[in-house]
């Protein structure tokens, strides 16, 4: 095992389960924290031995050491990313062969003896065959083959492809109960296969379950991983629409979170493909596209479950495929998920169940719309009970669901928003009651003199005009600082499934609700980052609290060294150079120019005492925005109840 791993600052934190932020404050305070041995001033990597023997000293290490010197064993193997992939790939196949081989022994065998034994075998045996076998021995000791695989894929995934989309465990289960129970399955979109691996946990006579996966390497790490669980699958790399793995095969089960708004789906190469059995899917429809490819999949009798955005429902160009899955009786169920249920989604996502009609059925005459909005704890139960009573048909309405006749639904719009179908409400049943909206402005309304009063240790000084000034420009060439800017193009089509951060996001101070599609040139916003918006009409600057989505166009991002520079005081310096911009600029589109953009030379004490002030400011800012949307809820709420009738003042 390496003696000589390093790592970040990122690594530290998971180390001792805390936030970067807390790395960065015991290198501030704590004299005695092990100095960087590589990386940049940005971003310095330290040695594993000596941060464990401090975090062991201090009291603080939380994460097994043990995984992190595997980790870094396996990083130090691989030259670059196309590298670590064939590195996992290895370890993924020595793990395989432990697990039919348990015997085999790794510990007290000598090297050259261990590298002819893996040579016999395995198939492909890298150079650091040997290292990376010594280094997993005792990791699956602890953990197991198929968990000590589990936690390498998602270390790879977590380092090296953020890019991939993860669908929430509760929404996969909700997805596989609606279909199931399944002998086989098929996700052609499978991605990490979270969906195979929790249909082999959910179906107890899982036979084959099959995935597509557009990147290989993805691809291959679900393969492994399945594999490594015992579970009857088969991966395939490459694009289900354009270059289908598994034709003619059928399934009882498609259950699949597709790509949304992808533009270069194939609409040109696959006009006349027999798959479009209810209409050709119009080019901007590529959702459309993949629901009959599941339908195409599936036996007579079979179901599809998919992940859909709301738009599908309604969109015009759309109209003629729904309404043939609905005269057809395709069409069983459109589910709304509350919003949140996918995180880093801009919208609320629906599913979409469908059954392939067998010969002879009789075709169905409704449709259950359900919608899960009202109780987003609870949505995966409301939506199950009212499918599970809809196939007993019973025709029941709820305040969440009901069920429509199919003719009611083919007019001009055919549209399949269930939230059109079922009753106004009111008054929300849960937390967003009148009651509890207007408790948590008063709560908010109480903490803000305590906010406000925070400021009263800023007292007026003398003018101070002998400070030395710099620009970031020169603070960038000096290395103190990194400027980032994102590419000059983002696709916002595509796959769509990375998570970005707008203008508008900064200037609200919200979560990402940007999408673009995967790129290797976007640029990863990491805890502590400075991020500012270009646009000089709009001044806006925001410390990152935590790791999260890319750069979005009319941004830039500043990242500094905390153990020389303090975060809140260059965005505070940053949000008064965005101001002065704003008042001289005399047109929409001017910029704000960054590297020209002037702060004070002080001491990192100095830095600290000022941002500290810059941070209190921005936390009123902050307090009096929240305070104005839950007024606004209260109001919508008050008026809403007052017009129903179902709030009444005294008397």
């Amino acid at each position: 095992m390496s003696s000589d791993a390093t790592v970040t600052a990122a690594d530290i934190a998971r180390l001792a389960a805390v936030g970067r932020a807390a790395v960065s404050n015991w290198r501030r305070r704590h004299d005695d924290f092990p100095q960087p041995v590589g990386g940049t001033a940005a971003s310095p990597t330290f040695s594993l031995a000596e941060v464990e023997e401090w975090l062991r000293g201090q009291g603080k290490l939380s994460d097994s050491p043990v995984r992190e010197r595997v980790w870094q064993t396996l990083r130090q193997a691989a030259a670059g990313d196309v590298e670590l992939a064939d590195v996992l790939t290895f370890a993924g196949a020595f793990l395989l062969h432990l697990r039919a081989h348990p015997e085999f022994e790794v510990a007290d065998v000598p090297d050259g003896q261990l590298e002819r034994s893996l040579r016999e075998h395995l198939d492909e045996v890298p150079p650091s065959a040997v290292p990376i076998a010594r280094a997993l021995s005792p990791l699956v000791d602890e953990l197991g083959v198929a968990d000590t695989f589990d936690f390498l894929r998602t270390r790879y995934l977590e380092h090296h492809s953020r890019r991939v989309y993860l669908t929430p465990e509760p929404v996969i289960r909700l997805m596989l109960e609606l279909g199931g129970p399944a002998r086989t399955v098929l996700d052609p979109a499978c991605g990490t296969g979270a969906y195979l691996n929790l249909a082999n946990d959910l179906f107890k006579d899982v036979e084959l379950l099959l995935g597509q996966e557009i990147d290989e390497t993805t691809a291959r790490m679900s393969a492994i991983q399945l594999a490594l669980r015992g579970a009857p699958a088969e991966v395939r790399p490459g694009d289900s629409l354009l270059d289908d793995a598994f034709p003619g095969q059928t399934v009882d089960l498609v259950a699949t979170n597709p790509p949304f708004n992808d533009r270069g789906w194939g609409y040109e190469q696959l006009t006349g493909d027999p798959r479009w059995e209810y209409g050709l899917p119009p080019r901007m429809e590529s959702e459309l596209a993949w629901l009959q490819h599941g339908l195409a999949h599936t036996r007579p009798g079979g179901t599809v479950v998919i992940l859909m955005p709301p738009a599908v429902a309604n969109r015009r160009s759309g109209r003629r495929v729904r309404a043939e899955l609905l005269r057809r009786g395709a069409l069983r169920a459109v589910i709304g998920l509350p919003p949140g249920a996918v995180p880093n989604m801009a919208v609320a996502l629906t599913v979409w169940v469908l059954r392939r009609p067998s010969s002879g059925d009789q075709p169905a005459d409704d449709v259950l719309m359900v919608d899960t909005s009202s109780d987003p704890e609870n949505f995966g139960k409301i939506a199950l009970d009212a499918y599970r009573r809809y196939l007993k048909g019973k025709d029941d309405r709820t305040d969440s669901s009901v069920v429509v006749r199919i003719i009611d639904l083919l007019d001009d719009e055919v549209d399949l928003t269930p939230a059109r179908y079922l009753p106004q409400r009111t008054m929300p049943a849960t937390e967003g009651s009148f009651d509890a909206a207007r408790e948590l402005l008063q709560k908010k309304a109480t903490e803000l003199p305590q906010t406000i009063a925070e400021l009263s240790s800023l007292k007026r000084a003398p003018m101070r005009t002998d400070l030395p000034m710099t620009t970031f420009g020169e603070l960038a060439k000096a290395g103190v600082l990194q400027i980032l800017r994102p590419p000059p193009r983002i696709r916002m089509g595509g796959a769509g499934t990375v998570p970005m951060l707008t203008i508008d996001d900064l200037a609200q101070r919200r979560d990402a609700t940007g999408r673009a599609a995967p790129d290797d040139g976007h640029v990863w916003i990491e805890q502590g980052d400075i991020v500012v918006s270009l646009a000089a009409r709009r001044p806006a600057v925001r410390v990152m609290s935590v790791d999260g989505p890319i750069l979005g166009p009319g941004l830039a991002l500043v990242r500094v060294d905390p153990s020389r520079t303090d975060p809140d005081f260059v965005a505070g310096w940053l949000l008064l150079g965005a101001q002065g911009a704003r008042l001289r600029s005399s047109t929409s589109s001017a910029r704000f120019d960054l590297r020209r953009a002037r702060l004070p030379r002080l001491t990192l004490v100095e830095q600290t005492v000022l941002g500290s002030a810059f941070r209190a400011l921005t936390e009123l800012e902050a307090a009096l925005r929240e305070t104005h949307e839950l007024g606004a809820d209260v109001l919508r709420l008050g008026l809403e109840g007052l017009g129903a009738g179902a709030l009444r003042p005294p008397g």
